[in-house]
């Protein structure tokens, strides 16, 4: 495998900051952060049976509905829905962000170290497992039904996370470490395989629903536990901005300035493993998100300067995972659309359009 740069700013990351780029930044973050809350009220006042906006707003404010249906539906339905697709959205992102500066590759993303096929690995060790001394233990969490798949994914994703962090102890190369992620995400794609043989038509089928991904499955005790670990992992990358900026120069560069380039990676794949687990576990593998939103981030940023690059990355990421949750149930109907089919169609043209239009994102895809 070819090392890519995921960047090639004109200036180093520290560089002063011209007034009319840092116009240009606050700009987008605003313009963002205006995007996501606008999507975040038009998410939940969308669906088969439309909730006036103004209720919404009124019930998030803590008012009290005209119609009492419409607050179980805001509060128990709708809510948690638009919270994970603005969390997972803005994980998704910002690992993705880590993915492609650390390894210097345009093509990395947070799944590229294996944690996803970990994840998979685990569930469908569930879905197959059916008791007895082999399976007692797959099956007991098959048993305990989206609790022990969500347990499941979190331990095939930790179990990969531990392998890589293990063996970057001895590899001294990011990209060596990023073919040894890939090839641990093809020996866990394999065992996937393998377990899908013996799985019978109905577990298997279950297998490829969650392959699907969704952000309508979790529930309030399932944001408790998602949304300090997501939350954990952003803060852990904004404190990491720094060392981003010198990772962005080559680990050479990061050196002479006194950086620990290992122990600085080992925070980096930490980080990106904890995001990349938690949406796994609780939404299934979302696709797109974390390739496509740092190219689209630093295009619109101008820049490859994390302090900027990581929130902006947040908005977007949220942005982008709320547009697409709206598009996968349209309004008015009963239908669900598969999430991963969405961010698909609905963002590879647009992210290959604006990225050809855009003189600033070619060179830094190709550099």
């Amino acid at each position: 495998m070819t090392a890519h740069t995921a960047t090639a700013p004109a200036a180093a990351p520290d560089a002063p900051r011209t007034p009319r780029a840092g116009r240009r930044r606050t700009a987008v973050v605003l313009a963002l952060a205006a995007g996501t809350a606008a999507l975040f009220v038009l998410t939940i006042a969308t669906g088969s049976h439309p909730v006036p906006v103004a209720e919404v707003v009124r019930i998030l404010g803590g008012g009290t509905a005209d119609d009492p249906r419409w607050a179980v539906i805001v509060e128990q339905v709708r809510l948690p829905r638009a919270l994970t697709a603005t969390a997972v959205g803005a994980a998704l992102a910002v690992a993705g962000v880590q993915m492609q500066t650390l390894f210097r590759n345009a093509l990395a993303d947070p799944f590229s170290l294996g944690v996803s096929s970990g994840a998979s690995m685990g569930v469908a060790a569930v879905v197959v497992g059916t008791g007895g001394v082999a399976g007692s233990f797959t099956g007991g969490l098959a048993g305990l039904g989206r609790v022990g798949v969500v347990l499941a994914a979190s331990s095939g994703a930790a179990a990969v996370l531990a392998l890589v962090l293990l063996l970057s102890r001895w590899v001294r190369s990011a990209v060596t470490l990023l073919v040894i992620g890939v090839m641990i995400g093809s020996a866990a794609t394999a065992v996937v395989g393998v377990l899908l043989v013996y799985a019978r038509p109905e577990r298997a089928q279950q297998f490829v629903v969650w392959g699907l991904g969704s952000f309508g499955a979790t529930t309030w005790p399932d944001l408790h536990v998602m949304l300090p670990v997501i939350g954990f992992g952003l803060l852990t990358a904004l404190l990491a901005a720094k060392r981003l900026n010198a990772l962005l120069l080559g680990e050479d560069y990061a050196r002479t300035v006194g950086l620990n380039v290992r122990r600085s990676r080992d925070l980096v794949l930490f980080g990106t493993s904890l995001l990349a687990g938690a949406a796994t576990a609780f939404c299934g593998p979302v696709a797109f998100l974390g390739l496509a939103v740092p190219h689209l981030t630093r295009v619109a940023l101008g820049t490859s300067d994390h302090r900027a690059l990581i929130p902006a990355s947040m908005l977007a990421g949220a942005f982008l995972a709320l547009a697409c949750a709206l598009l996968s149930q349209p309004p008015g109907t009963d239908s669900v659309l598969p999430l991963n089919a969405v961010t698909s169609l609905f963002g590879a043209p647009v992210v290959i359009a604006f990225l050809v239009r855009s003189r600033r994102g070619v060179q830094g895809v190709s550099s």
